[in-house]
Formats: structure tokens, sequence, C-alpha cells
């Protein structure tokens, strides 16, 4: 009669160390393009916001102004480079034949890691600007 001994054998072997090995590198790159796709993101966004930022700035002088004024300046496009890129800006006015209206287009554009990237506004205007109107001041 021969006896069997059944031998248990514990821990992993090299197959199932390399196979878990695989998965574990392939989460952490995962996690990693992930990362790196929300930062790049978050930098476009933060640029989109600069854009916005450049286009107030020259609505808000534009409506200050008025839009005759601001043509006679012939200061209708520009640079700002005060954020770190350089905001290309243009401005175009059309008038609309009614009320003094103007449409004004303001374009903004800039160039990151060699792909350029725009952001193009309209709004409707009136002709006269701020600095025009008198300041009407309380009397007692």
């Amino acid at each position: 009669m021969t006896a069997k001994f059944a031998t248990k054998r514990t821990g992993f072997n090299l197959v199932e160390t390399l196979v878990a090995c695989v998965i574990l590198s392939g989460s952490v790159l995962a996690l990693a393009a992930i990362s790196t796709n929300a930062l790049t993101d978050t930098t476009l966004n933060a640029h989109y916001e600069i854009a916005a930022a450049v286009t107030d700035e020259q609505l808000c002088m534009i409506d200050y102004l008025g839009i005759d004024q601001f043509l006679k300046l012939e200061q209708t496009e520009g640079t700002n480079d005060e954020f770190g890129l350089e905001f290309r800006w243009k401005v175009s006015t059309e008038y609309q034949s009614t009320d003094n209206l103007y449409l004004v287009t303001v374009a903004v554009t800039w160039i990151e890691r060699n792909r350029p990237y725009s952001v193009t506004t309209q709004t409707m205007l009136d002709g006269t600007g701020l600095a025009a109107t008198p300041l009407q001041t309380a009397r007692p």
C-alpha cells in the first residue's frame, strides 16, 4: 500500500505576480493620463477666461468713449500680454441704421502649444458713450 501525501503550496506563483503588476501599471498610467488631461483643460479654461476679460475691457472702452470717438482713435486692434500669453484683439463695428445702434464684434486670438485659439463676441451698442453724457449731480 502506497500512501499519497498531499502537499499544499502557499503564496503566489510568477504568472499571478506578473498579471497583478500589469494591472497595477495600467491603472497608474490611466490615472496619470486623466490627471494630465484635467490639468491641460484647467489651463485652457483659464485662457478662455482671460480672453473674455480682454473682450470685456474693449467693450467697456467702447461703451465709455462711444463708437464714433473709439473709431477716431484708430485703435481697432492690438495686443494684450499682461497675462503671460499674447492675446490679440480686433474690433469691428457695423452701423445698423436704426436708432444709432451698432453691431460690435470683438475677436480675441492666442496661440498655445502651436495651436491657435479664438473667442468672438458680438453685441449691439448705442453709438454714444458715457464720456459724452453730462453727469447729473444732485442739488440740495
